[in-house]
C-alpha cells in the first residue's frame, strides 16, 4: 500500500502488528506509522471529559456514574475515563517507538526522515496530553518489557516537558512542509512545540517558533468560522484526526454524546457560566458554538452519519486560530498587557474573522476570554487557565456557584489506580487523592 500519495489518510487497522519477521523493508515501517495515526484516533474519545467537563465550560446532562465526578470535581483513582486515556495515550507511545527502532530498514533518505518526524511528533503529543493530565508521568522513549522496572515510575513535569521539546525540535527538522491531511507535517510540530514552551513558561523560545509559523503563510483563517468544523481538512487545519461516517473502524461516537445523547445519556452540555460570559453580539459564532437544535448542545460537531454512534466528525488538535493567539500571548510573555503591534495584529485576526472590534490594547482577561470563546468546546479552556496561573482563582469561583469546591489537588488527574497496582508501587498516587 501507497499511502504518502493518498488525499486521505487510509486508516486500515494496522494496529496489531507484530514485531517478528515484520519490519523488512519501508512498506512495512509505513505501515507501522500508520498504525500510530490509528491508536491516536482513540485519544479524543473522552478527552472532553478531562479537560472542558472539569472546566467552566461543560456539565453532563444527568450528572451520573463516571462522568459527574469530573463536573463535581471528585474524580476517583478507579475512573474509567482517565485509565482508558492513559492506556490509550500511552498505546500511542509504544507504537512511535516501535517505529522509531525499526527506522534502519528504510533505505530512502527522506522517507526515513519523515516516519522519525511524524513518530516523535504523535510520541510528543502523547506525553504531552499525559503530563497535562496527570503531572509527573513515566517517560517511555524506547519499547520496553515487563521487566524494565526502572520505566514505571514517574518523572518530574519539568523532565517529561524537556523531553517532549527535544521530540519536537526534532520533528520539526524532520518533518516536509506539506503532507497529506491527518499526517502530521513541520507546521504541526511548530505549533506543538510553541504550546509546550508555553507551558514552561519560555515566551521568547515560543514566539520565535510561533513567528516562524506564521510567517510561513502554510496556514490561514478561514472566513467563515463554520467551515472550521464542517469543511474538512481546510487550510486553517495544523493538525486533526480523521474519523469517517459510518465505519465501525474509523468512526466516533464523542459527536453523539455531544449531540445526540438521547433522553438521560448526554455529555459536554454546555454550562450557565459560559452562557452568562458569552457575548450575544458575536453572531459570527454563535450558529456554531451552539447546536441549532438544542442551545443546551455544543454545535461544532453535529453528525450526518446514517449511525448516530459512527460519527465522522474529525477532531481538531492545533488550528491557526490557536496558533496566532499562542503568538500573542507570547508576545505578552507573563504581563498583564501589551500594545504591541505584532501582539494585536495576531488578536485582532481572530477577533474579525468574528466580526468584532479590533482591540487597541491586549490584556491578558482579554486573551483568555478571546480563548474561551474561539476554541470553545475544543479541550483548551483547562488547560489555558492552569497556563496563565488563574485556574485556582476562576474554577475555584465557578465551583462555589454549583455547591462544588476546587483545591489545588484538583489541579492534576489522580493516578489511574489500576495503573499503579501493575506498576509494583513504581507510580505513587497525585497529593490529595
Amino acid at each position: 500500500m501507497i499511502f504518502g500519495c493518498q488525499d486521505q489518510l487510509d486508516l486500515a487497522p494496522e494496529s496489531a502488528i507484530g514485531e517478528n519477521g515484520f519490519y523488512q523493508n519501508t512498506a512495512q515501517v509505513e505501515a507501522a506509522v500508520i498504525a500510530i495515526y490509528d491508536g491516536l484516533q482513540n485519544v479524543p474519545l473522552r478527552e472532553f471529559a478531562l479537560t472542558e467537563m472539569r472546566s467552566d465550560n461543560t456539565r453532563t446532562k444527568s450528572r451520573e456514574g463516571d462522568w459527574a465526578q469530573f463536573e463535581s470535581l471528585d474524580v476517583r483513582p478507579t475512573n474509567l475515563a482517565i485509565g482508558d486515556y492513559w492506556s490509550a495515550n500511552y498505546n500511542v507511545i509504544f507504537r512511535a517507538n516501535r517505529v522509531l527502532e525499526n527506522l534502519d530498514v528504510v533505505e530512502e533518505a527522506e522517507l526515513r526522515s519523515q516516519f522519525e518526524g511524524e513518530a516523535r511528533f504523535a510520541r510528543a503529543l502523547s506525553h504531552f496530553n499525559l503530563t497535562r493530565a496527570f503531572g509527573g508521568v513515566p517517560i517511555l522513549d524506547r519499547v520496553i518489557i515487563p521487566t524494565d522496572t526502572e520505566f514505571f515510575g514517574q518523572r518530574e513535569q519539568s523532565a517529561v516537558l524537556a523531553a517532549i521539546e527535544s521530540d519536537l525540535t526534532s520533528a520539526v527538522e524532520l518533518l516536509p512542509a506539506d503532507m497529506p491531511f491527518g499526517r502530521a507535517e513541520k507546521g504541526a510540530a511548530q505549533a506543538l512545540l510553541g504550546k509546550v514552551q508555553l507551558t514552561q513558561g519560555n515566551y521568547s523560545g515560543a514566539e520565535t517558533v510561533l513567528n516562524g509559523l506564521i510567517a510561513s503563510g502554510t496556514y490561514a483563517l478561514l472566513d467563515n468560522y463554520h467551515d472550521v468544523f464542517y469543511s474538512e481538512g481546510n487550510d486553517e487545519i495544523v493538525f486533526a484526526i480523521p474519523y469517517f461516517d459510518d465505519d465501525a473502524n474509523e468512526s466516533q461516537d464523542f459527536s453523539f454524546e455531544m449531540t445526540a445523547g438521547g433522553v438521560r445519556a448526554g455529555l459536554n452540555y454546555i454550562t450557565d457560566d459560559f452562557n452568562a460570559n458569552y457575548n450575544p453580539d458575536e453572531t459570527i459564532r454563535t450558529g456554531t458554538l451552539y447546536s441549532p437544535t438544542n442551545p443546551d448542545e455544543v454545535g461544532k460537531f453535529i453528525t450526518v452519519s446514517s449511525d448516530a454512534r459512527l460519527c465522522g466528525n474529525d477532531w481538531i488538535v492545533l488550528r491557526h486560530a490557536d496558533v496566532l493567539l499562542m503568538y500573542a500571548e507570547a508576545i505578552m510573555a507573563g504581563g498583564a498587557s501589551t500594545t504591541d503591534s505584532r501582539a494585536l495584529d495576531a488578536f485582532n485576526q481572530v477577533r474579525t474573522r468574528a466580526d468584532m472590534s479590533e482591540a487597541t490594547e491586549l490584556t491578558k482577561e482579554m486573551l483568555l476570554k478571546e480563548r474561551r470563546t474561539e476554541l470553545a468546546f475544543e479541550n483548551h479552556r483547562f488547560y489555558d487557565l492552569v497556563r496563565f496561573g488563574v485556574a485556582e482563582e476562576v474554577l475555584g469561583a465557578f465551583a462555589t456557584s454549583i455547591g462544588e469546591t476546587f483545591t489545588p489537588r484538583d489541579l492534576l488527574l489522580p493516578i489511574p489506580q489500576k495503573e499503579i497496582n501493575v506498576s509494583g508501587g513504581a507510580l505513587t498516587q497525585n497529593p490529595g487523592y
